[in-house]
């Protein structure tokens, strides 16, 4: 069970890191790789897998 949570809020840090480099990319291709690294954090953050 604790080792769950950790998961999940060590997955939601990295997942705020990398959409805080989003927010603050200025090239396109940046944010496309950005958006590309977050899906599976988000995916595991909603456990969709």
């Amino acid at each position: 069970m604790i080792i769950s949570i950790l998961y999940y809020l060590l997955t939601g840090y990295i997942a705020l890191l990398i959409i805080w480099n989003l927010v603050k990319s200025k090239k396109w291709q940046e944010e496309i790789l950005y958006i590309i690294i977050l899906m599976p954090f988000l995916l595991r953050l909603f456990r969709l897998k």
